[in-house]
């Protein structure tokens, strides 16, 4: 068999880190996307290999010489390779290169294990593309299957905006043709075409025609779910990649990004979500009015607060919308500084970082409101995160409110991004009817509407001073044009809403069960929250390898927060998802457990 590597392509889209090197040899890990290549055809015996270059031609010819020295490398230039396409460079392959047995064509942007290429050469059909059902984040050619056959290809002009692509498969830009297709049928076709036709089109075209008119058959070969692989057009294709093959530096990377994981295959339990919100219904309203969404600039801050009122159900010159409740912490930073604050630990790290001064009073799960009473005394500024991240710690809002009251020249902020999922409600509608200024409200709409995409919260506050430092601090045009228009749609789907916080509520309950009767586990907190703490039967070690294995064995993420407490315990604090996510992480975490070998056997529970 006779590999063919298309290589010759400058690599428009992977700029600026193709200006100086060739794509292919950009690595992942210690190897270079091309090396990868080549072992994979090396590891099953093919040592027949044509490369065809163009771009940066004598980098290309230097690194193979250098690193296969055994290797008897073909090359073909493609002098054209910036005004032509590699339906070119294939043609000029068929052209200089005697076609003496089946090839197997590949493009030099692909990064897959081995097996892969494994299960095409051993194919028992002549001509053999192999194909992945389409996912979220693929682009290029698509085709539809029928009975194992492809049936059409559709490159990517032919995919206008209302496309579906839920039937659709992703070619991997890998082909087995026999020697007689390749050399006859296919050859005279596609050089014709590109000679005579279009030389800056795609070789896909070419099989299209062929499937269309019936001239050939092209077999669908469909990786299996655990064969890995990756095409890497720009620098973020090569970020995904990076994840998807160095599977040692996986929770690093998740880490590092914080965020951004719909371009990773994780069941997410770090991050915290309602998940019965919004529901189908609000995503296809915003679905149907997303273009004119896009064109249009959001409302100015005065209708934005206008809006988050109208939510709220308060007074608009009390709120102030934010773009994620983050936004306000440079601010409280430089408002407060020099300010004695008191805040809860362990925490929302925020806070350290806008009260890097500041004492704190212990949540060991659960808080001595009497000796914060007494600690309060002493501090300009309290912070209540309630109910508090990470431990589901909830404090009654009549109290906080009691201890504001009483301490009129204090300053208490009131973190309640959690406080739906709890037994206690907003402090905003009592502040409405008893005002205090001494009060500001913070809340991040991410957790409890099921939207952090969206950027969406809000400050709530009585001080006009402090309300007008803040409308100073802000941008125009502070939310885009898609926040704005969920917060329109919530005053439509209140009873959804409510809903979905008794579903999440139901689910903790339940999921608090099942994890009491994990081994693993030792001890499962009460929790006002749409998370869970749970402690492990283990140290810190413990915790730590329980995240790496149920990523690397289940894909799943699991946040890892041993480091907020002294003990030297393992602690996991844990997102409630649907009950089926749930089941599915407790099932990992007992299969994670009895493989870790760190677990100390003589403090597992008694038989």
């Amino acid at each position: 068999m006779k590999a063919i590597i298309l290589a010759a392509g400058y690599g428009r889209r992977m700029r600026p880190l193709s200006d100086h090197t060739h794509k292919a040899l950009l690595k992942i890990g210690q190897d270079t996307i091309l090396d990868r290549i080549i072992d994979s055809l090396i590891h099953h015996s093919l040592t027949d290999i044509v490369v065809v270059t163009g771009y940066r031609d004598e980098s290309i010819r230097e690194h193979l010489h250098s690193h296969f020295p055994d290797i008897e490398f073909t090359f073909v230039h493609n002098e054209h390779y910036d005004s032509t396409n590699n339906i070119h460079s294939l043609a000029l392959a068929f052209e200089n290169v005697e076609i003496d047995s089946d090839v197997l064509l590949i493009e030099c942007d692909l990064i897959l294990d081995p097996s892969v290429i494994g299960k095409i050469m051993n194919a028992d059909r002549p001509n053999v593309a192999l194909v992945d059902h389409y996912r979220q984040g693929m682009d290029g050619t698509v085709v539809t299957v029928n009975g194992g056959m492809i049936t059409s290809v559709i490159p990517p002009h032919l995919q206008t905006e209302d496309f579906d692509f839920r039937d659709k498969f992703k070619t991997l830009n890998i082909y087995r043709f026999s020697r007689e297709f390749a050399e006859h049928t296919f050859r005279r076709l596609l050089v014709h075409y590109a000679r005579s036709i279009d030389n800056s089109c795609y070789y896909e075209l070419i099989l299209g025609i062929l499937i269309y008119m019936q001239k050939e058959v092209i077999h669908a070969m469909v990786v299996d779910e655990e064969d890995c692989w990756a095409e890497v057009d720009d620098p973020n294709d090569l970020r995904t990649a990076s994840f998807v093959f160095e599977k040692d530096r996986q929770l690093e990377a998740l880490q590092d990004s914080f965020g951004g994981y719909w371009n990773y295959d994780v069941l997410d339990f770090a991050f915290i979500r309602n998940m019965y919100f919004p529901t189908g219904a609000v995503i296809s309203e915003l679905k149907s009015n997303l273009p004119n969404l896009l064109h249009n600039y959001g409302s100015c801050q005065k209708i934005l607060n206008e809006k988050m009122g109208y939510f709220l159900c308060c007074k608009q010159e009390h709120v102030h919308t934010l773009n994620g409740a983050s936004q306000i912490c440079p601010l409280l930073r430089t408002h407060f500084e020099g300010r004695a604050a008191l805040t809860p630990r362990p925490s929302f790290g925020e806070y350290d970082r806008v009260f890097p001064q500041a004492t704190h009073y212990n949540d060991e799960v659960g808080i001595d409101m009497d000796h914060v009473e007494q600690r309060a005394a002493d501090a300009d500024v309290v912070v209540f995160v309630n109910p508090n991240n990470p431990t589901g710690t909830t404090i009654a809002t009549d109290r906080i409110q009691r201890l504001a009251k009483a301490l009129p020249r204090k300053t208490f902020i009131v973190d309640e991004s959690f406080v739906e999922f709890s037994d206690e409600r907003s402090m905003v509608p009592r502040l409405e009817s008893d005002p205090m200024p001494n009060i500001i409200v913070l809340k991040s709409l991410s957790k409890s509407l099921g939207v952090p995409g969206v950027r969406l919260g809000f400050v709530y506050c009585q001080d006009r001073l402090f309300m007008a430092r803040v409308q100073e601090e802000t941008p125009v045009w502070n939310l885009n044009s898609v926040a704005e228009y969920f917060l329109e749609l919530l005053l439509k789907h209140r009873p959804a809403l409510d809903e979905s916080y008794a579903r999440t509520i139901e689910d903790r309950a339940a999921f608090g069960h099942q994890l009491r009767g994990a081994e693993v586990i030792e001890t499962v907190y009460p929790s006002g929250g749409n998370f869970l703490l749970a402690k492990l039967r283990g140290k810190r070690d413990l915790a730590e390898q329980i995240a790496r294995d149920l990523l690397r064995t289940r894909k799943t993420l699991v946040k890892d927060i041993s480091h907020k407490f002294a003990d030297g315990a393992g602690y996991l604090r844990l997102a409630v998802r649907e009950p089926a996510d749930n089941s599915w992480l407790i099932d990992g975490l007992e299969a994670t457990h009895r493989e870790s070998g760190i677990f100390d056997s003589t403090s597992r529970r008694a038989a």
